[in-house]
């Protein structure tokens, strides 16, 4: 990696901006190399600066930033891919919000973390070219907690060890995994989950994604597939995530 002691490069996404001073944006940045980091892009909402296009929310760009005296500034950016589709559509643009958002909400700055930077760039891939993303954000999912340390264990129950049956189970974000009958069924911080469900997600957990496709859940599964990774990323955030009411709000369908 190309780094100097007041200079970086590397290739990046953007994750969010806002507004900074009278006409500069302070950009998150998910970047290959460093993880997380925080950037001032300088001029870049005047009418004719010439970094702006490169810098919109999901585009990958290779970045030239210079220390600054708090903050990384941009001083150089170039476009890899703009992922246009993502911006055309209203339910793909909130699909890639949430998956900026997991990003943003599960790291911290300056750790470098090369494998999910590359599964968010397959599953952009992903939501620009499949019609159904079912899986391409189940499969986001679940491999972003296996990448960050909290894989929820789906083949013996976290209490007792026994290898999971294939009978209906349950889950607990608490103990971080599936329990079995006996132990669920007097466990509080326990969820009920059917057995169709914990093995659509055990064969997304262990497949690559093009083994992932195969299967196809009913709808019902996939509703049931979708709460329970749902409550497990709320529990290990320790607060809500805002895409998801606003992709029911513009009527996306399983």
């Amino acid at each position: 990696m190309p780094r100097h002691e007041h200079t970086l490069a590397v290739e990046a996404v953007v994750l969010r901006h806002s507004n900074w001073g009278e006409a500069d944006r302070l950009l998150v940045l998910y970047t290959r190399e460093q993880g997380k980091l925080r950037a001032i892009a300088k001029g870049v909402r005047r009418l004719r600066s010439r970094k702006a296009g490169h810098l919109e929310p999901f585009t990958c760009a290779k970045l030239m930033l210079a220390r600054g005296r708090d903050l990384w500034i941009v001083t150089q950016a170039e476009t890899v891919d703009a992922y246009l589709p993502l911006r055309e559509d209203l339910i793909r643009t909130g699909h890639a919000a949430y998956l900026v958002e997991l990003i943003d909400r599960f790291t911290y700055e300056e750790g470098e973390n090369r494998q999910l930077y590359q599964l968010l760039l397959d599953t952009f891939h992903r939501l620009t070219g499949e019609e159904d993303v079912f899986t391409a954000i189940r499969f986001f999912e679940i491999h972003l907690l296996d990448l960050l340390g909290f894989r929820p264990q789906l083949f013996t129950c976290v209490q007792c060890g026994q290898e999971i049956q294939a009978e209906a189970q349950y889950f607990s974000a608490l103990l971080g995994g599936v329990l079995c009958p006996r132990c669920g069924s007097v466990n509080p911080s326990a969820r009920p989950v059917s057995m169709l469900a914990l093995k659509y997600l055990r064969h997304i957990q262990r497949n690559t994604y093009s083994d992932a496709l195969r299967a196809h859940p009913e709808p019902s599964v996939r509703h049931e597939m979708e709460a329970l990774l749902q409550y497990y990323l709320t529990y290990l955030l320790e607060r809500g995530l805002n895409t998801p009411d606003f992709l029911r709000q513009v009527g996306r369908s399983d």
